[in-house]
């Protein structure tokens, strides 16, 4: 029992597993020594590993993405290291640097290494995990360079933070701010009993030590020292010759194999008992992971600001912990109380900051635009009195307005120019990046696209502008010029639906007023004239013919409100198109470019070049241009003429461009491919990089990137760079389908309630005539009557109008005479143009039920019939009643 160190544990583990005998440690806490797999090791401590995980949700509580351990560079504290590493990564936290000082390290070796740290990484998260002798050292240096200020976190391990009683004034001075992660103890009447006798018993024992305060290894070695103990207690002793007789070999090779240390082991590890450090429980000869207290150095003292559990995480108490009883695990720094950081700064450090010495301000590269190539953006000028560069414009603004944006004060910068001594850019944007990542620059700020080749080598932030690559082409009018110009409005199936409509609902009208409306009548080809007439003649809302049936209105109103959207649509689109000018794109596909091999330009410098060998376009079709002036030149010119047809370049520069020229000119059209806008640039994992990116989201979400815009480009009116052209703009049936659907449905209702109504009329054809009439006989009676007037509607025919038939009996025709009125069977119209009066008599008949006069219809055309009725009653009729009909025939 009792080998302090790994070394000495990791030796006389070897022996008892030889020699069966159990091995019990109460203070060797590498977790290394759990890779022996030995089952006679006990080890009565939190291991360093046990840790980890407390250390780890702290640092994700308070939100740093990046860890630098500091340990001592020996095997008893270095075996911690791996495992801290793995646990970080496991949850993203990088370890940029493991820096390793050694045990008997001078003053001197410190400060270089720890000035090392300060000016070449830009990680201010420590985790320091070495002995309580090296640390003071440490930290004394630490706050004598000043790496104990603002924006620095230093976390120490259990190896430390369970020791901190036995240090200085000095020490605890040069600490503050440090927060640290040791094994619980609950403060129990029996450990506190405990101290005080202890306490008696060191100071008789040891009268000239002042340091009298009992650590937790000495309360673990009291809780091994108990449980071995009960162990043996439990097991018994029984003296045996355990050596071997052979003592010839070496010492430690004539030990032999104890007859009791297997039951002894198994005492062991079932061993349960309340200690002072808490229930004593061992499990795989290692005891179990308890609570840690986590703490922070306030002045000459500390204070507890939480817990952690291996269950439950952060909890700011315990009791409230499990009185919650949550099974969430907290990674939350609300559950912590208030931290004081180093620096006496009570707002939580961001843990990082750009590396500098003696004030040295951060190089910021920008690209040097030639000539006036989109200065808008970006335009650079040298002070020649302090030779200082001044770079100004949108890019320059937007950054600005980042900076300040920043929860945290940005360290000092300096704009410099990337340019050869001649003034002129010294490469391309691609050479700028690769000078930022050998390191001539600390970022790159300006017009830089996003794009993947330059992210293998550079951070970008998120862009701050429109992305993608799109072409500008000239627009030339497609404005119809010919004598066939007035089709063009409507497509050729909305002009023949339109047609048949027209027939359509002339045939319709003609059916339902045929019979009632004189305008109607006539021979055939005056009632099919008339048809078509008043149908097309809706068109200019011309027709004369009056309309008398319910359901000819109902049908009319209808379609002349078809008539009206459709005419109002062709006049529109017929002025649009003789009047407006109808712009169109002159190119609109990519492969038209390459097929006739036109000319295409881009920005010089720029990476479009390789967008357009990637296409498949020719060298000897590439044309750079310097400027926007030099762009529209060239596109004045033409492919014919040395120019070029069409040109790629960035939305934003595309959108610059169309400012300068009129909309009426060039227009943005697809394809667009995708790149990732304009973004400033960092080192490769520059911490930098996220707090820019959300300082950029909350610029460009708010009203400062609307000022900045408004300040350095006009309001742009032009089509939108995914707008497509189409050069077929006339009107077709996929517009008003919906309308002639709804006239063509109400005329049909029409034509089937007339045709039900006409067929329920004259019922007795097919019920009561002639049983032996085919059906075809019927349909001719049917057609008869449909062809003759119907003089029962109401105010159809003036009374002068009025024509009669003579009375044919029923036996003068197969199915009877033609009837004009219910009930009464009347012969077909009479051509001859004769006069003739017709005297009618009737009585009452039973049958009819009244005694109403039951006569014929005479349907001649242009007839006139009077009906003459005596009324004097002095004048006896002829079988109680007579009538004199004159009927006159002009026709």
């Amino acid at each position: 029992m009792g080998p302090t160190t790994t070394m000495e544990a990791d030796f006389v583990i070897q022996l008892g597993d030889k020699a069966h005998v159990p091995i019990v440690a109460f203070s060797a806490i590498s977790p290394s020594l759990a890779s022996l797999q030995s089952s006679y090791f006990f080890q009565i401590s939190q291991t360093d590993s046990a840790q980890l995980k407390a250390i780890t949700t702290i640092i994700q509580a308070f939100g740093w993405k990046q860890v630098v351990p500091i340990y001592v560079d020996n095997s008893f504290r270095e075996g911690l290291i791996p495992y801290l590493t793995n646990v970080l990564q496991q949850q993203n936290i990088q370890v940029p640097y493991l820096s390793a000082i050694s045990l008997s390290a001078t003053d001197d070796a410190i400060t270089q290494e720890l000035y090392k740290i300060m000016t070449t990484i830009p990680t201010r998260v420590f985790v320091v995990h070495m002995s309580p002798t090296l640390g003071s050292k440490l930290f004394t240096i630490a706050k004598k360079i000043g790496m104990m200020g603002q924006s620095y976190v230093w976390i120490v391990t259990d190896s430390m933070a369970n020791l901190f009683n036995p240090l200085d004034l000095d020490v605890w001075e040069s600490m503050e701010g440090v927060v640290g992660v040791r094994t619980y103890i609950p403060r129990t009447k029996k450990l506190d009993d405990f101290r005080v006798r202890w306490k008696r018993k060191f100071m008789t024992d040891n009268p000239t030590l002042v340091d009298t305060n009992l650590n937790i290894f000495g309360i673990w070695a009291y809780d091994a020292t108990i449980a071995l103990a009960m162990a043996v207690e439990k097991v018994g002793y029984n003296e045996s010759n355990n050596t071997s007789s052979n003592y010839y070999l070496p010492e430690l090779e004539r030990l032999g194999i104890a007859e009791n240390g297997e039951k002894l082991r198994e005492a062991l590890s079932n061993t349960r008992f309340s200690g002072l450090s808490g229930d004593f429980n061992v499990s795989d000869g290692k005891l179990q992971a308890s609570t840690y207290e986590i703490i922070n150095v306030i002045g000459n003292g500390e204070k507890r600001v939480g817990f952690w559990t291996p269950n439950k995480g952060l909890a700011r108490n315990l009791d409230t912990e499990d009185r919650n009883n949550n099974s969430t695990y907290s990674s939350s720094k609300n559950d912590l109380g208030t931290v004081v950081w180093p620096g006496e700064m009570n707002y939580i450090p961001k843990g990082w900051e750009i590396p500098s010495i003696n004030g040295k301000k951060l190089r910021v590269g920008v690209p040097v635009k030639n000539g006036n190539n989109y200065t808008q953006f970006l335009k650079v000028i040298q002070d020649p009195s302090d030779n200082s560069t001044n770079a100004t414009g949108f890019s320059i603004d937007v950054f600005k307005a980042v900076v300040e944006a920043l929860p945290y004060g940005f360290p000092q910068y300096e704009f410099v120019a990337f340019e050869k001594p001649n003034g002129e850019m010294a490469g391309t944007y691609d050479d700028l990046i690769f000078e930022l990542y050998h390191g001539k620059y600390d970022a790159v700020v300006g017009d830089i696209t996003i794009i993947a080749d330059r992210s293998n080598y550079v951070d970008f932030t998120m862009p701050y502008t429109e992305s993608g690559v799109t072409m500008i082409v000239s627009m030339k009018d497609s404005r119809k010029k010919n004598a066939w110009a007035f089709l063009t409005p409507l497509t050729r199936q909305l002009w023949a639906t339109t047609a048949c409509s027209f027939v359509f609902i002339g045939f319709v009208v003609w059916v339902l007023e045929h019979r009632i409306n004189s305008d109607f009548r006539g021979p055939p080809s005056h009632q099919i004239g008339t048809s078509l007439w008043f149908s097309f003649s809706t068109m200019v809302y011309a027709h004369r013919e009056k309309v008398v049936s319910n359901l000819g209105r109902f049908v009319v109103v209808v379609w002349v409100f078809v008539v009206l959207i459709v005419v109002q649509s062709y006049t529109a689109s017929l002025t649009s198109l003789l009047t407006v000018n109808q712009l169109s794109p002159t190119i609109t596909d990519v492969n038209q470019l390459r097929k006739n091999k036109m000319n295409v330009g881009y920005l010089k410098g720029s990476f479009v070049n390789g967008i357009l060998k990637n296409l498949k376009f020719q060298d000897s079709q590439l044309i750079a241009y310097q400027s926007a002036e030099e762009c529209h030149e060239l596109f004045m010119k033409g492919s014919a003429k040395g120019g070029i047809d069409a040109a790629f370049d960035e939305v934003p520069y595309v959108k610059r461009f169309l400012e300068i020229y009129s909309c009426s000119k060039y227009v943005m059209v697809e394809p667009t491919f995708k790149t990732g806008g304009f973004g400033y640039a960092f080192p490769k994992g520059s911490p930098l990089v996220a707090d820019i990116s959300r300082a950029i989201l909350s610029v460009t979400q708010g009203d400062k990137m609307k000022t900045i815009e408004n300040a350095w480009f006009k309001e742009s009116s032009c089509q939108d760079s995914n707008t497509k052209f189409s050069s077929d703009n006339n009107l077709g049936l996929e517009s008003f389908w919906g309308l002639f659907l709804i006239a063509w449905i109400a005329s049909l209702s029409a034509l089937l309630i007339f045709f039900v109504t006409f067929l329920y009329q004259h019922k007795h054809i097919w019920l009561n005539s002639d049983p032996n009439a085919s059906i075809w006989q019927r349909i001719r009676v049917l057609v008869r009557i449909f062809d003759q007037r119907d003089l029962n509607c109401h105010n159809t025919f003036k009374k002068s109008e009025i024509k009669t038939e003579r009375i044919v009996s029923p036996r003068d025709d197969d199915l009877g005479s033609v009837e004009a009125f219910p009930g009464t069977h009347c012969p077909p119209s009479p051509s001859s143009q004769t006069e003739s009066s017709v005297s009618v008599y009737g009585d009452f008949s039973a049958d009819h039920g009244s005694a109403n006069l039951h006569s014929c219809a005479a349907y001649g055309e242009n007839t006139e019939m009077e009906v003459v009725q005596n009324t004097n009653p002095e004048v006896e009729p002829v079988n109680n009643m007579t009538e004199s009909v004159s009927v006159t025939s002009s026709s």
